[in-house]
């Protein structure tokens, strides 16, 4: 039996948002599932939240020793089954999901199990179809502003620049930050992303991925960028979903209402971690970016990434019109409906298209995410404010 005695990474003492979600979940459900991509701090939480469990087993399953123990993965399961078993790279043994659902059927106690994975298709489906109703999900993703800006890591520019993963955001230096990070692009590329099921030769991935990161924030064409890349529509459209399986991309889909109007419909494409979309453009520092054209693609990806992950649990939109109404983030959860426009600028200002957008959607409130301290109001209904003011307005409103 191998118990839990793991030391915590340094970024174990940044508080993450998800931690009371899992701890709750492990109180209803048998087993509790995290989804993420590999180093945004899953294994991390889940040692931390393991020391209040007395006797938790710990299981690495690209560890050869690990996967030895689940040789004969029932008897093993019983010898533990009064302690909590969390089982890291869960997808590398698809097979222990039936095993998984006897044990549980078999005792149906909650906090058995705590399962890692990275995010994709194929997990997911076995584990939906193998522990249904017996397993809660959580998506983890890289640090969100709210968690480490709080502390002493670096500013919300900074943040911007290097993106969310903790590697990247707690280095020394841009200089090693950016070095993490290709290093990281390199590993998920050649090898990553082959054992989530992705057939793709690494340099064409490579290329692939250099040019959406050149689409970020922008509507996706499929035809145009296949034709960049001599494949089908459909070809890219295929791998387009994959990535966003893997958490690597975001697809925001247009907003799809009964208003009589000439909506746009191709959904707009974002780099999930804006530290590695800069990586792949080669922007090394701050004032790099500040100067490159993406800047303002960036924030937007950034203020986007923020917003949906911290709700998750509501719809996410972007609003465009032909005839130029327009806003970048629609969030609604049953009869609510909310707006956000963002701007990399200390002076926003409001253009004629936000002001048709919020005419034809009627939200109930519109934030412009700016470069500003602190919140003012810009109109009726509409307030100009920071991002993590931002963030915490939304908190503070129980949304």
């Amino acid at each position: 039996m191998q118990i839990l005695s793991h030391s915590i990474d340094m970024h174990g003492c940044v508080p993450r948002r998800l931690k009371a979600k899992i701890q709750k979940d492990l109180l209803l459900f048998p087993a509790v599932a995290i989804l993420g991509p590999r180093q945004c701090g899953k294994s991390v939480l889940a040692k931390i939240i393991m020391e209040q469990y007395p006797d938790s087993v710990w299981l690495d399953l690209e560890n050869p020793r690990d996967r030895a123990r689940l040789a004969d993965p029932l008897l093993y399961l019983e010898l533990n089954a009064e302690h909590l078993v969390c089982i890291d790279e869960i997808q590398l043994l698809p097979e222990l999901f039936p095993v998984l659902r006897g044990e549980i059927d078999r005792d149906r106690r909650p906090g058995r199990f705590l399962l890692l994975g990275s995010a994709s298709r194929d997990l997911v489906n076995r584990s939906s179809e193998s522990l249904a109703g017996r397993i809660g999900y959580q998506e983890m993703t890289p640090f969100l502003p709210t968690e480490y800006l709080a502390g002493s890591p670096p500013s919300l520019l900074e943040s911007l620049s290097r993106g969310g993963f903790p590697e990247s955001v707690m280095a020394s230096s841009q200089e090693l930050s950016f070095r993490w990070r290709e290093a990281y692009l390199r590993s998920v590329m050649e090898r990553d992303l082959a054992m989530l099921g992705s057939r793709i030769p690494s340099v064409a991935l490579e290329r692939f991925l250099r040019m959406c990161s050149h689409l970020q924030g922008q509507l996706l064409n499929s035809a145009k960028l296949g034709a960049s890349l001599d494949l089908t529509g459909p070809a890219v459209r295929a791998r387009l979903d994959f990535l966003e399986e893997a958490l690597f991309l975001r697809l925001l889909p247009p907003w799809e209402g009964n208003l009589k109007k000439r909506l746009i419909k191709s959904p707009k494409i974002y780099f999930r971690d804006t530290g590695l979309c800069h990586t792949l453009l080669g922007i090394e520092s701050l004032d790099a970016l500040m100067a490159h054209p993406v800047w303002g693609a960036s924030w937007e990806a950034y203020c986007v990434e923020a917003l949906c992950s911290s709700l998750a649990d509501w719809k996410s939109f972007f609003y465009r019109t032909s005839n130029g109404a327009e806003l970048d983030l629609v969030l609604e959860r049953g009869s609510r409906r909310l707006a956000f426009d963002f701007k990399a600028s200390t002076a926003p200002t409001l253009s004629k298209g936000i002001y048709s957008a919020l005419a034809d959607l009627e939200p109930e409130h519109c934030h412009v995410v700016s470069l500003v301290e602190g919140s003012y109001p810009l109109a009726k209904n509409i307030t100009a404010c920071g991002l993590l003011d931002c963030l915490k307005i939304v908190d503070d409103a129980e949304i």
